[in-house]
C-alpha cells in the first residue's frame, strides 16, 4: 500500500521526468512491435547507439510479419553492428512464433515471456510501453534506484521487484510515465559510479542520502553493479 513517503517519490519523480524525459523514438509509439524492437536492442546498448540503429532496422522491417517472414541472413545483416547477435536471432524467432497468432504480440507479462529472448523486465516493459498495463519493469537503473532510495544497497533482487510492484501506480498511463521515469532518473542522475545526488528530484526521500550525506553509494550490491545480460542500456 502506497505511504505518504511513497506518494511523495512517485510526485517529484513524475515532475521531473515532466521537465527532463529524453525525446527518444520509441517513447512516442505504443506499437507493440515497434516497443520490442527497441527492447531488445536497448539490452546491453547504449541508448546512442541505439537511436541510430532503430530506425534503420524499422525501414528494413516496418512490421513484425515483414520480420517474421525474412532470411535469418537479412535480418543479421540489418543487425549488424549492434552486437549481441543472439538478440536478433530471438527477436526473429519471436516474430516467426507469434506469426501463429495472427502476428499479435501478447499484453499479458505471462504470455510475454514465454517468447523467445523476453525475460521478466523485457515481459513487463512490453506490457507497459505497448499496451499501458500497471505493471513494473525493473532494469538495472530501476533496481539502483530502489535500492538507495527505499531498500539499502544489497538487497535480493525479489525484493526490488515486490517494491516496484507495489510503487507502479494503477493507472495504465501514470504507470507508463512512473517505469519511463525511474529509468530515466537512473540513467541520467542515479547513475552506478558517479551518481548526480545534488541534482536529484527525490534526494529528501532516499534512504542512501538521509543516512550518508554527501558519501557517493557504494559500487557493489544490486545498487551499482555492472549489467548482466539483459540490462537496459542508458
Amino acid at each position: 500500500m502506497p505511504t505518504k513517503s511513497t506518494q511523495t517519490f512517485t510526485r517529484k519523480l513524475l515532475r521531473w521526468y515532466g521537465q527532463h524525459a529524453r525525446d527518444l523514438p520509441w517513447r512516442r509509439t505504443r506499437d507493440p512491435y515497434r516497443v520490442i524492437v527497441s527492447e531488445f536492442m536497448l539490452q546491453q546498448t547504449q541508448v546512442s547507439r541505439v537511436s541510430e540503429f532503430y530506425p534503420r532496422f524499422l525501414k528494413r522491417f516496418p512490421t513484425i510479419e515483414r520480420l517474421a517472414r525474412a532470411r535469418p541472413k537479412a535480418v543479421m545483416e540489418a543487425w549488424d553492428g549492434l552486437g549481441y547477435y543472439a538478440r536478433a536471432r530471438n527477436l526473429h524467432k519471436l516474430a516467426r512464433e507469434v506469426s501463429a497468432i495472427g502476428y499479435r504480440v501478447p499484453a499479458d507479462p505471462e504470455e510475454l515471456i514465454k517468447l523467445p529472448g523476453v525475460g521478466r523486465y523485457t515481459a513487463g516493459a512490453v506490457a507497459c510501453f505497448a499496451y499501458e498495463k500497471p505493471v513494473p519493469a525493473v532494469d538495472t537503473n530501476v533496481k539502483r534506484v530502489l535500492a538507495r532510495v527505499f531498500l539499502g544497497e544489497g538487497r535480493r533482487e525479489k525484493d526490488v521487484w515486490a517494491l516496484a510492484e507495489g510503487l507502479v501506480p494503477k493507472n495504465g498511463k501514470r504507470a507508463w510515465r512512473f517505469n519511463q521515469a525511474i529509468m530515466e532518473l537512473g540513467a541520467l542522475v542515479c547513475s552506478a559510479r558517479s551518481p548526480k545526488c545534488p541534482r536529484c528530484p527525490v534526494r529528501s526521500e532516499c534512504r542512501f542520502w538521509l543516512t550518508n550525506p554527501g558519501r557517493k553509494p557504494g559500487v557493489t550490491g544490486i545498487g551499482s553493479r555492472k549489467p548482466r545480460a539483459g540490462a537496459r542500456g542508458r
